[in-house]
């Protein structure tokens, strides 16, 4: 790897470097972390922690003349290059899918798509999350969790079978914890009431998931915001879901910039005239000398049919 490890420096030339070292971690641990911050996930802590290395890079230490960042780059150019192709500090696993959709890794299950039931899949386990793989395709992705014996299930995952068995929708585990995470909302909740009331529990359970099928191609604020606007307006199914959905995302598209103005069109002489093309055929066709309709022998089929009315009237008489 290009690191030659060591504890420290023996002697007098090494004292001051595990106590310095120490002293800088004390220092972010005291203004940074008291009091714990309090974050949603450890990815968000992660950058929490970025930003502040970035900006610890202003600081000077006790009286020097230069800060952090200057010190560090006077020594970067005696730094050797970073490796071309990154270490992977994953591990490798390759469970088998169980007939609820569910991998287990290091004594805790995770959901997968529920067409790969029965199959094996390739895991990525990080320190903070966990990446699922289909051949080479990503699949799905969880946070990794800390506990033993704990579930994260993603309810997209199971929405192909709960559209189809729609009585097992409102006690799974998956809904209950996407309503933990804030991804199924009082929004939905209401939406999904209304539809039922109106068309059967069945019904406006396989609509609400129809509507739920929609987060694959559509951002999920785009989704609840169509979600509102039907409910709103009465409309009570999918496909009217959708179409506010879509209003809602084009309503966040940026406006395009405006063209770049054309160039001034050359300058017309005032001897030039613009023939329309009908106007052109109509004074260059030959005089018409057909003789104009008549409608005369349609009259002669009028005088008959009196005729021969008044001839029936007599002989009836008769």
């Amino acid at each position: 790897m290009g690191v030659d490890a060591f504890y420290c420096r023996p002697g007098i030339e090494g004292a001051h470097e595990k106590g310095g070292v120490e002293g800088q971690v004390g220092y972010f641990r005291r203004n940074h972390f008291v009091p714990v911050p309090v974050v949603d996930s450890l990815a968000q802590l992660n950058a929490m922690v970025d930003q502040w290395d970035i900006d610890d890079e202003a600081r000077r230490i006790s009286s020097r003349p230069h800060t952090i960042g200057e010190y560090f780059r006077s020594e970067q150019s005696r730094l050797k290059p970073l490796p071309e192709e990154p270490f992977e500090t994953g591990r490798w696993f390759t469970p088998r899918v169980d007939r609820y959709s569910q991998i287990t890794v290091r004594s805790n299950r995770y959901s997968v798509p529920v067409r790969l039931i029965g199959q094996s899949v390739r895991v990525l386990l990080n320190a903070n999350d966990l990446v699922v793989y289909e051949g080479r395709t990503e699949v799905a992705q969880h946070e990794r969790l800390s506990t033993r014996g704990g579930s994260h299930l993603v309810l997209d995952h199971y929405l192909e079978a709960l559209i189809r068995k729609p009585g097992a929708f409102p006690g799974s585990t998956a809904l209950e914890q996407a309503r933990s995470a804030g991804r199924f909302t009082p929004v939905h909740d209401n939406w999904w009431a209304a539809v039922r009331s109106a068309h059967g529990d069945a019904e406006g359970t396989r609509a609400l998931i129809q509507v739920l099928l929609l987060g694959r191609h559509m951002r999920h604020e785009h989704v609840v915001a169509g979600l509102a606007a039907a409910f709103r307006a009465g409309a009570l199914t999918a496909d009217a879901v959708a179409l506010e959905a879509r209003r809602a995302a084009e309503g966040d598209t940026p406006v395009p910039p405006a063209p770049a103005p054309k160039p001034p069109a050359p300058p017309v002489e005032e001897h030039a005239t613009v023939t329309f093309l009908a106007d052109y055929r109509l004074t260059h066709l030959p005089p018409d000398t057909r003789p104009l309709p008549s409608v005369a022998a349609y009259d002669q089929l009028l005088d008959r049919r009196r005729t021969g009315g008044q001839g029936t009237s007599q002989g009836e008489a008769t």
